[in-house]
């Protein structure tokens, strides 16, 4: 249960709904519509152990679970409505090991959050856009639109202000708490007088919150070697891609990518950011033969940084932002048509040796990240076995 959404609206519900939701659950739903829209949130139905809300429960965050503020707690009563004031809006659901009930029924869409200012998350900076009519409307200069650096300068049309403000530079801060990486800056726009000011000067905070743990997919398929999803808003972007030898100096471009049984495979994953205090490592890769279900059928290569296949290893990387490994064609691979791939990188402070960037093999939690890190999960698949060996479903 649980999980990211990113359609412009749909549907969350209890596992199980509407029967019965198990015992001793916790899911998160991490919900991020569009660029400059807001979440709207209803309930529809809730049908869970009342009182006073300690033991079953739902709570909705206004952004990532652990940083934002929270917008309600509640188990009974009324059908609440809720809005985000970002993009961003997550739920959790919880139940303990006492009794168990229908749960709940929502129902979610994404409004527009007014165009007077919009802001995008772009891999290498902040894209702020200003509108003129609104300046104008109330009674400011698009010529006295400045950043705090004002070497930093916007680029003025008809209609807008646009400002591209870089995350390592043009005076943004950079700051961390247990859900981001947070990049913000401060667009100052003055009023024309200089004896006499009759309107006040207006500081416009824009900020870019990266968030620390994020999926993004490479799939391998016969017919398309590498496929990738990026997320615009607060999420890294990051890419995995096949290399020939481990002097990682030609990629696999063949489609499609066909491997030998214990052949060794070589990737290469790489962190898209003009930051360059980042580094990146692998912190878990996992097998399976279905692309959506990584828990029924799988096979662990490296699991919290600790190796679980005897092939694993990394390698040296010139770049923070690069991070390589290699594996051994398994014999998992002969049990299945087709092999899926993920895994889950980390991104961290360069020079924080406190993280588990810089710690390796633990024992840790799967939600257990430190202020300064960020979880970032890749898919690639399938890999196919090459001509004679080419698989037959098996049950052994």
């Amino acid at each position: 249960c649980g999980g990211s959404v990113s359609d412009p609206s749909g549907v969350l519900q209890s596992p199980n709904y509407p029967g019965n939701y198990p015992n001793d659950t916790d899911c998160v739903w991490e919900i991020q519509v569009e660029n400059n829209f807001r979440v709207t949130l209803t309930f529809r139905d809730i049908v869970m152990q009342s009182g006073t809300c300690q033991h079953d429960y739902i709570e909705v965050y206004d952004g990532p679970l652990h940083s934002s503020p929270l917008l309600g707690r509640f188990c009974s009563g009324s059908f609440p409505t809720y809005v985000s004031s970002s993009n961003m809006m997550s739920v959790h659901f919880h139940s303990d090991s006492r009794f168990s009930f229908r749960g709940f029924q929502a129902h979610y869409s994404s409004i527009p959050a007014g165009h007077n200012t919009t802001i995008q998350c772009l891999p290498d900076y902040m894209h702020v856009v200003i509108s003129r009519d609104y300046l104008q409307s109330q009674g400011y200069s698009a010529r006295r639109v400045t950043l705090n650096d004002n070497r930093c300068t916007p680029t003025v049309t008809s209609q807008e202000v646009v400002f591209n403000i870089p995350y390592n530079g043009c005076g943004t801060i950079q700051e961390e708490n247990n859900d981001t990486i947070n990049y913000s800056n401060t667009i100052r726009v003055a009023s024309s007088g200089y004896i006499i000011k009759r309107k006040k000067n207006i500081n416009l905070h824009v900020s870019c919150k990266m968030l620390r743990k994020s999926w993004q997919q490479v799939v391998y398929t016969a017919e398309d070697t590498v496929d990738v999803d990026e997320y615009q808003f607060g999420r890294y972007n990051m890419n995995i891609t096949f290399y020939e030898s481990p002097a990682f100096r030609r990629q696999v471009r063949a489609s499609p990518y066909y491997i030998d049984l214990n052949q060794n495979l070589y990737l290469q994953a790489c962190l898209h950011s003009s930051d360059p205090n980042l580094k990146v490592v692998v912190d878990t890769c996992v097998a399976a033969p279905d692309p959506r279900d990584f828990n029924m059928l799988a096979y662990y290569l490296v699991r919290n940084g600790c190796p679980r296949d005897s092939s694993y290893a990394t390698y040296y990387s010139p770049s923070s932002h690069f991070a390589r490994f290699k594996f051994n064609a398994f014999e998992f691979m002969s049990r299945h048509p087709s092999v899926y791939l993920k895994c889950q990188m980390l991104v961290c402070r360069l020079g924080d040796y406190s993280s588990h960037c810089y710690r390796g093999c633990s024992s840790r939690p799967k939600r257990d990240t430190s202020p300064a890190e960020e979880q970032v999960d890749v898919v690639v698949g399938p890999l196919q076995l090459r001509g004679g060996d080419a698989p037959s479903e098996s049950t052994g």
